[in-house]
C-alpha cells in the first residue's frame, strides 16, 4: 500500500479547564478531520459543542486501546484523518494513546502534534521551583508500599520532581513524602489550574500537609504536586547539621539521632549517617 495515500493522525492538546485555552489550529483540525478519538466521549462533548464541532467521535481509553487501534489504523490507511484528544491537556501524558501512536509510526503513518495545554508544564511554570531541569513522574502507585518505594528511589533526585495525584489520595501522598523527603522539603501544589477555584500554594511539606488536612476543598479537583530537588550539602549547612547531631547524640542512640536530623533538615540520610560516625569516632 502506498503510504503517500495514507491519512494523518493528529495528536491534539485540549484545554485543562478554561475552554478558551485552545488554539485556532486545533479547532480547525477537529472540524476538518474524518474522526475524533477521545478518552471519554461524554466529557469531550462539552468542548466540541462549545466550538460547534460536529465531527464523529469514538472512544479510546485504557480498556479498549489495543482492540481499537487496528481498526483506526486501517481507516487512516484508506486516506481518513483522525484527531486524538484526551479528557484534558496533551494526549499520552498520563493518558491513553501511546499504543496507537507507536503503531501508527511503525507503519509509516504521519503523526502530527498540535501543541497546547499540559497541566504539568503549566503548574511548573508558576511554581517558583527550578525549571531548567525537572523530572515528570505522573501518577505514583495507589498503594502505600509501592508509592513509598518509588519515593525512596527519588529521595536523592536533585531535579524538581512533578507528580499528578487523585484528590482522594493527596493526603496519603503528602504524608509519605514527608516521611521520605523530610518535613522541611519545599513542595508546591497546583489545584484546578485555569478553573474557577485555581489554587497554587508553596511551602514546607509539613505546612502544606497541615493545610490540605485542615481544608477539605484542597482535597478536590485536579492536582499537580511538585517537589524541590535534594540540595547538596554546603559547608555552612554541614556545620549546622553537625552541631545538631552532636547535641542529639549526647542523649539519643545513633540511629535515632540520624533519623531525627534527616527529618528536620531534609538532608540525605547517608550524609547525616557518615557525619554521625565521625562525631562518634571523635
Amino acid at each position: 500500500m502506498n503510504i503517500n495515500s495514507f491519512g494523518v493522525l493528529y495528536v491534539v492538546a485540549t484545554p485543562i479547564g478554561n475552554l478558551q485555552d485552545i488554539s485556532f489550529r486545533a479547532v480547525n483540525v477537529l472540524k476538518t478531520v474524518d474522526h475524533i478519538v477521545a478518552e471519554d466521549t461524554r466529557h469531550s462533548q462539552f468542548l466540541l459543542q462549545h466550538y460547534s464541532i460536529g465531527t464523529p467521535v469514538m472512544a479510546l481509553h485504557e480498556h479498549n486501546e489495543r482492540e481499537r487501534t487496528e481498526n483506526l489504523l486501517k481507516r487512516i490507511q484508506t486516506g481518513k484523518s483522525i484527531a486524538l484528544i484526551s479528557d484534558a491537556g496533551t494526549p499520552l501524558i498520563s493518558d491513553p494513546g501511546y499504543f496507537l501512536v507507536r503503531e501508527a509510526r511503525s507503519m509509516g503513518i504521519k503523526v502530527v502534534p498540535l501543541p497546547g495545554p499540559c497541566a504539568a508544564i503549566a503548574a511548573l511554570s508558576v511554581s517558583g521551583l527550578a525549571t531548567d531541569r525537572f523530572l515528570f513522574e505522573g501518577f505514583l502507585p495507589a498503594k502505600t508500599t509501592g508509592r513509598v518505594q518509588r519515593l525512596d528511589a527519588l529521595q536523592k533526585e536533585s531535579r524538581t520532581v512533578v507528580f499528578y495525584e487523585a484528590p482522594h489520595r493527596i493526603v496519603d501522598l503528602l504524608e509519605d513524602m514527608q516521611t521520605v523527603f523530610g518535613a522541611e522539603r519545599q513542595v508546591v501544589i497546583a489545584r484546578e489550574l485555569t478553573k474557577v477555584y485555581e489554587t497554587v500554594r508553596a511551602g514546607a511539606l509539613s505546612d502544606i500537609l497541615a493545610w490540605v488536612k485542615s481544608d477539605a476543598n484542597q482535597q478536590r479537583g485536579e492536582l499537580v504536586v511538585m517537589v524541590e530537588g535534594q540540595k547538596e550539602a554546603t559547608a555552612e549547612s554541614q556545620q549546622d547539621f553537625s552541631k545538631m547531631l552532636s547535641v542529639l547524640l549526647e542523649s539519643l542512640p545513633l540511629k535515632q539521632a540520624v533519623e531525627l536530623t534527616v527529618k528536620i533538615t531534609g538532608q540525605k540520610k547517608n550524609i547525616i549517617y557518615d557525619e554521625a560516625l565521625k562525631i562518634k569516632g571523635q
